[in-house]
């Protein structure tokens, strides 16, 4: 081998023991898995943001779980309101995993015989709550796995229990447990029967379907009604009908639309909201406010007639003369 050939030889050596020195080992299998992450408590209740109470709860779960992952539903529940919790637990439930927890507190039974309980469900997520119908709808959809009535001390606040705050000294606690990994069979007796909300659902009829407000779209002010979509579409509109629809037994008639931009700026309309339940609405107003409708108003929409009339489609609201 001539000189200029071992030169070479030498320095394709050095190139790779300078390469391989600048690697970086393996790293050991334990270390490359990632640690699992704690359940997210789902945080939801009537008490406003006035006061602090979120903030006294929030900061009981950080004491028992300092890495607790906390996302809020809402705190703006109407105050005493179990019916619209629910509707909003039955909302938000199907966007998170199995494991989560969610923590409720629309309780206005506090400190009376009501037991405060964790439901399991089939679908493996946990809820910490008063036995007040809150998770009715949650259950009748997903099944349940069990249910506990929270009596053992331990899961508690390590203080006297309130007879009015039981969102800090019972709720906040036993969620904050969950998530550190307790087995909730061990937070107390079974409960043979949850209390259930029994809605009076709408009533579908050879005229019509007759239905009620459940709740409001806020800050939008829409009306939400329990009509369902699969019921609606009994009724044989199409889209771009117009629907002469009775509220409180007051006649109106609303343009059946897709979405807000399909009527004019301050006009009304009816749609199919994204949870699949007939509402009614300003487009960039407030229905409930200008109508004077709250929850609890009662909505009427007859079969179509043979020739219902069709609303013609607006690109763009005609300039005022």
């Amino acid at each position: 081998m001539s000189a200029l050939s071992r030169r070479r030889v030498l320095l394709v050596l050095m190139a790779a023991v300078a390469t391989a020195g600048c690697a970086s080992p393996p790293a050991p299998k334990e270390l490359v898995q990632a640690t699992p992450r704690k359940p997210t408590i789902v945080f939801m209740t009537d008490f406003g943001t006035a006061n602090d109470s979120v903030a006294i709860c929030k900061a009981v779960i950080a004491e028992i779980t300092p890495d607790a992952r906390i996302a809020d539903i809402t705190h703006q529940v109407t105050p005493f309101q179990i019916e619209e919790a629910s509707r909003f637990l039955y909302g938000v439930t199907p966007y998170y995993p199995a494991g989560t927890v969610f923590l409720v507190v629309v309780d206005p039974g506090v400190g009376t015989s009501r037991k405060a309980v964790i439901v399991k469900t089939k679908k493996g997520q946990l809820f910490v709550l008063p036995d007040n119908g809150l998770v009715t709808a949650v259950i009748d959809r997903d099944g349940l796995a069990g249910a506990r009535e929270i009596t053992n001390q331990s899961w508690m606040i390590q203080a006297a229990v309130s007879s009015t705050f039981h969102g800090r000294d019972i709720f906040s606690p036993a969620a904050a447990h969950l998530a550190e990994g307790w087995d909730y069979t061990i937070a107390g007796p079974e409960v043979p029967q949850l209390v259930r909300l029994t809605p009076k659902p709408a009533s579908v009829e050879d005229k019509g379907i007759t239905g009620g407000v459940i709740g409001l779209d806020d800050p939008f002010g829409s009306l939400i009604t329990d009509i369902t979509r699969e019921d609606f579409e009994k009724l044989g509109y199409a889209l771009d009908d117009k629907v002469s629809v009775q509220i409180n037994k007051k006649p109106v008639t609303l343009p059946y639309v897709k979405t807000f931009m399909n009527v004019a700026v301050g006009d009304s309309l009816l749609y199919i909201d994204s949870r699949g339940r007939v509402a009614i609405a300003i487009n960039q107003g407030n229905y409930s406010k200008k109508f004077g409708v709250e929850p609890s108003a009662t909505v009427f929409i007859p079969k179509k007639a043979a020739a219902s009339p069709r609303l013609t489609k607006l690109s763009k609201p005609e300039p005022k003369r």
